[in-house]
Formats: C-alpha cells, sequence, structure tokens
C-alpha cells in the first residue's frame, strides 16, 4: 500500500469512527431522567400485575396440608356438594352392606368319595377273609392239626392279615382328606355293627346328615365378631347367593353348632351307644367351613346400594369460618374454600374486597421499590446513573417474580390438587436466586443481595403471607451469591446456585420436620429444593450471554474466553505485529498484578490490556517496537503525519474492537489508555523544524506584521477520553511505563524505580487521571507493584562463561 493510500485509509476510517460512536438517542436512553422514570413505573406496574393477577379475596394461596397463616370466613352464603362427605358417607353405608357368600359343597363330596370307598374296601376285605379262612381250616383237619382263627387268612396265602389291609384302607381314608380319624374308632363301628348292610344304611344316615349341615351352610366362627355379630349361642345372619341373581339371607351354624347337630341326629339310630360314638367320631371330620365370599355378587350390592344414595349437601353460612390461622389445611377445609371462590365468582361478589387488595398490593410494591431506589442511590451510584444497568435489574426482578408466580399458578393442576404432599413442593421449586445471581455477576453484590431479599418478600406474599419461606429463599439466595464470587467458569455458576438449592433443601427439611410432615413429603421437598437449585444455575448459564450482549454488560466468564491466546486478534498480532504483542503481554501482567492489589477487578485489567493496541495490526511498521533493520517510515514524512498516524492506532483499534464485538470495558480502554497526553518524541521534531526554519528566515528578509506560525500543541496530542476507571487508568500508567522502560541504559532498581515515579508524576501533573477515581492511597499501592513487576521482569543475568576451548599451544 502506498504512502498516499494510507493516508486515505486513515481518513477512512476516521469518518467509518464517526459513524460508528454511539447516537444522540443512544446517549438520551443511557442517562434521561424520563427513561429512569418510565422504567420506575414500568417495574411498579408489572410486579402489582404478577403477584396480584389471580391472587384476590377470592384466591388466597392457601396449599392443602400447610400451616394456614391467615383466617378466611365465608363473605357470601352458599352451598356445595362435598365429594369428601359424600366419599365418608359411601363408606359408612358400605361397611352396613353385609357380604355375599355362595355355599361350597366340594368338601362334602370328598368325604363322601372317601367313606365309600373306605366302606367298599372293607366289604371286600371281609368277605376276603372268610373265603380264606374255609381254606385253611380243610388244611388243618387233613393234616390232623388244630387251626388258630387268628393266623387262619395269613397261613392260608402266606399274605398281610386282613388288619393290616384295613389299616392300610383306613390310612387312605385319611389321606384323602386329610382326615384324622382314629382306626379304633373305624374298628368299633365295625364290631358293634357286623352287618354290611346295615352298617352301610348307617354310614348313608350319616351322609345325609352331613349333606343337610352342608346345604344349611357352616362357618368358621370368626363371623361372630363382625358387623353381624349376635347373642352369644345364636345364629347369624348370612346373605347367601342362590340360582342366578338370587340373594337370600339364612341363619348359619357354625362348625360347633353343626357338630351337636350331627350328634343328636346319630344318637337317633338304633344301634348301641358305643357305635353312634365311633360313627360320629367318624363324620366329624367331614364337617367343615363351606362358605364362600362371594366378590361379585358383593360388589354388585354395593352398587345398588351406592347408587341409592345421595350426595351430602353443605349447607355455608355468611361469616362462617373456613380456615383458621396457625392450623393445618385440612382436606375438608381445602375443599370447602375451593367451594367458596366458585361461589364468589358465580355470585360477581366481592369486587371492593379485590380492589383494595389490589391496592395494597400496589402501596407494598411501591414501597418496596422505592426502598431499592434509595439503596441503589446510597450503595451503587454508578447503577443511579445508567438507565442500562437500572433496565437490566429491573427486568431480572420481574423475570424472577414472574417466575415464581408461573410455578404457584401450577396448583391449580389436577395432579398438585389431588396430590398435596407434591403440592408442598411447590414453594420449593420456584427458582427465587435467578435475578440475585445473575445480579451478583453482571453488576455487584451489594445489589444481588438487596433485590434477593425484595424477592423472597414477593414470594412470601404470594405463598400466603409464609414467614419461613421468606426466610429460607432469603437465606438460599445470599448462599449463592456468596458461592459465586468472582466466578470464572460457567460450572461455578452452577455449582453456587446448587449450594444455594443444598441450603433451601435443608432448611425445607428442618421446617417441614418441625411441622411434622410425613417422611415421604420431606423426602419430596428435600429433592425438589436441590433439583431447583442445579436447574436456576443451568438457567443463568443459558441467559448470561443473551443479558451480556442486550446491557452491554460482561463478566468474568467472557474476559476469561477473551484471554485465549488463539483468538483471532491476538492471533494477528502475533504474526503481523510481534512487537506490539510481546508489550501487550508485559502491560496486562502489569497491569494485572497492580488492579489486584488495590481491590480492582485484575482480570479485566489483564484482557484489556491484551487488546488496548490492537490499532496498531492495521500498519505495525510504523510502530518502533514492530521495526526491524533500523528502518523507520517516519524519517521521510512530516511530523504532523507521523502524529495523525500515531493517534490512528486508536481510532483503528476501536474500528476492530466493534467489528468482532468486543465488550464495552476493552472498547473503553482503547479509547482511553493515551487520555490526552501529548506525542512527545514529533511535537519536539516539529519545534526544532519550526525552530530551525525560524532561524533561517530571520537570516532573510521577511515582510513586515508577519510573525512564524507556532507549533500547534492540539495536533501532536491524543484525542483521548481521560480514563474512566480505575482498571484504565492502571493500564495507562503501565502502558507509559513499559514504553518508556526500553529507552533505559542501566536496568538498576533506582533507574527503574525513578522511571516509575516521572511517568506517573507526568500523569498526575497533566491531570490524565482525574476522571478515574483512583485515590493517592491506590496510586502510592500501585507505583509499588510496578515497581517489584518491572525489576524482576528487567533483572539483569550473569554473564556465562565461553564454552569454546582454549586453543592447543
Amino acid at each position: 500500500m502506498s504512502f498516499t493510500n494510507r493516508i486515505k485509509t486513515l481518513l477512512g476510517l476516521r469518518r467509518h469512527r464517526r459513524r460508528a460512536e454511539p447516537t444522540a438517542f443512544m446517549v438520551f436512553l443511557e442517562g434521561s431522567r424520563i427513561v429512569t422514570a418510565l422504567i420506575f413505573f414500568t417495574t411498579i406496574a408489572a410486579i402489582v400485575a404478577i403477584s396480584s393477577a389471580g391472587l384476590n379475596t377470592a384466591h388466597l394461596p392457601v396449599l392443602q396440608g400447610q400451616i394456614a397463616t391467615v383466617r378466611i370466613a365465608a363473605t357470601v352464603p352458599f352451598s356445595y356438594e362435598s365429594a369428601l362427605r359424600t366419599a365418608a358417607a359411601q363408606e359408612q353405608v358400605l361397611e352396613r352392606v353385609p357380604p355375599v357368600y355362595r355355599l361350597d359343597s366340594a368338601a362334602l363330596h370328598t368325604f363322601e368319595e372317601a367313606l365309600r370307598t373306605l366302606h367298599a374296601r372293607t366289604v371286600e376285605l371281609q368277605a376276603q377273609a372268610g373265603g380264606e379262612a374255609s381254606t385253611a381250616a380243610e388244611a388243618h383237619a387233613d393234616a390232623g392239626t388244630p387251626l388258630d382263627p387268628k393266623n387262619a387268612p395269613a397261613e392260608a396265602a402266606g399274605k398281610p392279615t386282613v388288619g393290616d389291609s384295613l389299616a392300610l384302607a383306613f390310612q387312605a381314608f385319611n389321606a384323602a382328606g386329610p382326615y384324622r380319624a382314629q382306626l379304633d374308632d373305624f374298628k368299633t363301628l365295625l364290631a358293634q355293627v357286623p352287618s354290611a348292610e346295615r352298617r352301610g344304611a348307617l354310614l348313608q344316615a350319616g351322609l345325609d346328615t352331613l349333606a343337610q349341615i352342608y346345604a344349611d351352610g357352616v362357618h368358621d366362627g370368626s363371623l361372630s365378631s363382625g358387623s353381624t355379630q349376635q347373642q352369644e349361642g345364636s345364629v347369624p345372619l348370612i346373605q347367601i347367593a342362590g340360582p342366578g341373581d338370587s340373594v337370600t339371607t339364612r341363619r348359619i351354624q357354625s362348625q360347633e353348632q353343626a357338630l351337636t347337630y350331627l350328634r343328636l341326629n346319630l344318637s337317633g339310630e338304633d344301634v348301641p351307644r358305643a357305635a353312634q360314638v365311633a360313627l360320629f367320631r367318624l363324620l366329624r371330620h367331614g364337617v367343615r367351613p363351606n362358605l364362600v365370599f362371594d366378590r361379585e355378587a358383593t360388589s354388585e350390592r354395593q352398587r345398588e346400594t351406592l347408587a341409592n344414595l345421595k350426595p351430602v349437601t353443605v349447607e355455608v353460612s355468611r361469616g362462617e369460618t373456613i380456615i383458621e390461622p396457625d392450623m393445618r389445611v385440612s382436606p375438608e377445609q381445602y375443599e370447602m374454600l375451593m367451594a367458596h371462590r366458585q361461589a364468589l365468582r358465580e355470585s360477581g361478589a366481592g369486587e371492593l374486597d379485590e380492589r383494595m387488595q389490589l391496592f395494597g398490593r400496589v402501596l407494598l410494591v411501591l414501597a418496596m421499590v422505592l426502598a431499592s431506589v434509595f439503596y441503589v442511590r446510597l450503595e451503587d451510584r454508578e447503577t443511579f446513573q445508567s438507565n442500562g444497568r437500572l433496565g437490566l435489574l429491573a427486568l431480572v426482578v420481574i423475570l424472577n417474580i414472574a417466575l415464581v408466580r408461573l410455578v404457584f399458578s401450577l396448583a391449580e393442576m389436577d395432579f398438585f390438587a389431588a396430590n398435596s404432599d407434591w403440592a408442598s413442593t411447590l414453594p420449593y421449586i420456584a427458582p427465587s436466586a435467578f435475578a440475585p445471581l445473575i445480579l451478583a455477576i453482571l453488576i455487584d453484590a451489594g445489589s444481588a443481595i438487596f433485590m434477593a431479599l425484595f424477592i423472597s418478600i414477593f414470594t412470601g406474599l404470594i405463598y400466603g403471607n409464609r414467614l419461613d419461606l421468606l426466610v429460607v429463599t432469603f437465606l438460599a439466595s445470599t448462599v449463592a451469591i456468596f458461592s459465586c464470587q468472582d466466578v470464572r467458569r460457567r460450572s461455578q455458576v452452577v455449582r453456587a446456585a446448587g449450594f444455594g438449592g443444598l441450603a433451601i433443601a435443608l432448611f425445607a427439611l428442618l421446617v417441614g420436620y418441625a411441622e411434622q410432615f410425613p417422611a415421604a413429603t420431606l423426602l419430596k421437598q428435600f429433592g425438589v429444593g436441590l433439583a431447583s437449585g442445579v436447574t436456576t444455575g443451568i438457567l443463568v448459564v443459558g441467559l448470561l450471554p443473551i443479558f451480556e450482549t442486550l446491557f452491554k454488560r460482561t463478566t468474568n466468564i467472557t474476559l476469561l474466553e477473551l484471554t485465549d491466546y488463539n483468538h483471532p486478534l491476538l492471533r494477528k498480532m502475533q504474526l503481523e505485529a510481534p512487537g506490539t504483542y510481546h508489550h501487550s503481554l508485559v502491560v496486562a501482567q502489569l497491569s494485572e498484578t497492580a488492579s489486584t492489589a488495590i481491590g480492582a477487578n485484575g482480570l479485566l485489567a489483564r484482557v484489556c490490556a491484551l487488546y488496548h493496541d490492537i490499532g496498531k495490526t492495521v500498519m505495525p511498521e510504523y510502530f518502533i517496537e514492530n521495526q526491524r533493520g533500523g528502518e523507520n517510515p517516519h524519517d521521510e514524512n512530516n511530523p504532523s503525519l507521523s502524529a495523525l498516524i500515531i493517534k490512528s492506532h486508536v481510532k483503528e483499534g476501536v474500528d476492530i474492537a466493534r467489528k468482532h464485538h468486543l465488550p464495552r470495558p476493552i472498547i473503553d480502554v482503547i479509547r482511553e489508555h493515551h487520555g490526552t497526553s501529548l506525542i512527545r518524541y514529533f511535537y519536539h521534531r516539529e519545534r526544532e523544524r519550526t525552530q530551525n526554519s525560524n532561524a533561517a528566515a530571520n537570516n532573510t528578509a521577511h515582510l513586515p506584521g508577519i510573525a512564524p506560525a507556532a507549533v500547534a500543541e492540539s495536533t501532536y496530542r491524543y484525542d483521548g477520553p481521560l480514563p474512566s476507571f480505575k482498571e484504565s487508568a492502571i493500564i495507562s500508567l503501565a502502558d507509559g511505563i513499559e514504553a518508556a522502560s526500553r529507552s533505559l541504559r542501566q536496568l538498576t532498581p533506582q533507574h527503574i524505580n525513578e522511571l516509575i515515579d516521572s511517568v506517573i508524576s507526568e500523569r498526575v501533573e497533566t491531570g490524565q487521571l482525574d476522571e478515574s477515581s483512583l485515590t493517592f492511597a491506590e496510586l502510592s499501592v500501585v507505583k509499588e507493584s510496578f515497581s517489584h513487576s518491572m525489576i524482576n521482569m528487567l533483572h539483569s543475568r550473569i554473564e556465562y562463561p565461553s564454552t569454546d576451548k582454549p586453543a592447543k599451544p
């Protein structure tokens, strides 16, 4: 690029810079008191609308299972059908509906089959025993030996005796039940009633009696302790399902009564007493309870009964108390409250109360916003004087209260209405630390804490004047604010919000334990509080870049990202202006250390210093730190033109920074780091040239009345403005000290300190630090920091011995 084209480029960039400057309208928006008043009244209107919409005398925020904080009484008489009382009445009616049973004769059939099988086997064994006895008698007669009747069957065939076979048959009978009948009783029956026909008739009579007992029904005695309890010795009435859908009521005897009935019927048989007792002992094992609960028939009877039951209607008179303060809201009270709200909506009553409550809410919001204004005015004048910061503060607070109100409205969902334990977790779901976290990161901790109190008050108000919720949410917000101090990574924001969520979870657990909540509810509240904290952190991380862009704020997170040496601007500086890049690194180190020493933002100073000279990448060869080979293009230029080129790196740096969307503080440092200081080298060159020209002119005649033109100092001064904040002033000093240190011939601590003193004194005397708010005490600390850093950077090294070997003689 030719020299003429470079000059045209400079002039073009200058015009471009003027176009990029903030417009009058933007300046008006930033500083106008009209805009401030508009923000004030808009904030009041928004908070009133959010916190009052749907929250009037007909919709006080009451959750089922919570301790009520206010007394609520009926403002109009009304009636409603109570689902809870109807359900209780239905339960009482169902308890009076007797269960329906059916008679099961399977046990009788099993016993009858086993008994007939035993009788048939006995007859068979007796017949077999008679035949074997005759054969044995004939054999003994031929042999001339007497026959023993007891051993006749065994001797006849060498087989088991009749007694053994009978025992096996009886064992099979007991196993069919299983029954616990005794073989001796059966033998007694065989001995007392030897005739098989008569014995069979006797067993049939017993089975007929059992059939009658089963037909009447037998219960196990447990019914006497239920709803059908009768006087001792009586027979309970039981609903018995008959054929089809018929249900009859019968008197059912217990097992003891059935055994008595069996004994009485057997005593009338014409057999010996011992046979009657033996038969009873045998047949009693067939008496079993045969009532089986019929679920379908019982359900049908219950449905028929409920169909005839009318809903319970509750009449409530005007002034009757619905909910008492300091008492847990019961399901019945909550149902009555819902009915009261419905009655108010239908009747249109309570409008005056609603207007009065709205007026009270407006007064409360006005008082809180006024308190906020006074706090910001006293503690954060920078925010008070900036409509952008006020707008940010107002917007995040409004958003936070809106989120709290949105979570509260979830209580109207059917799920939360039906599950009071989950409804009790809603206050802890609300992200109350959302605005405090954003304000702590984008503005300062003081404003964040005050806004945390502001939001906590309205959170407690929305949830029914709950003092415990106010305290817990404020504590959680302050814990989150404390945990995000000097945050430099996005993960730290989530962690800080997680700590706030843990605080609210722990105190929700303790408060719930004090109120004797169930363990399941306590665990739900704990888990919801913890999850809400983490979710709040994620939400803040996601919205931070948007707020940074909208309100021109810069967080340490963004600053830390800009320290990446692979950033396009830094890479360009490394390649095209390596001397400027090294100079920027040194200035960044000096500025960060000095800023940290006085409590300023060291990270901000470091990042701004890294980019403060990016304008030199446009024409790097015109700056001495980038010149190689001893060639200086300024040697052929007029000093005023050289001064213009030097000053242009400020304007070009601003344009480059805006093109790459660098944060506002970096742009301010680029504009301010030279202030209105004098470009001394070219100023003195011009003065020398002017003096030489004047001296030559004095040797020649010149027209009377025309004096030589003086050197215009403004041509050789930077356009400013002066450094407007501490970090910018420190960078300005560090830039001048680092540049001047390159001309030092002796790098001793004395010379370095003298250089630092001279640069700082010159800047103070010329008023370059007047707008930076640096105090002399802080300036002294900055000077000490510069001295320590420069001495360590510019220390001399010892001379290493030569590695060349001495020449051989």
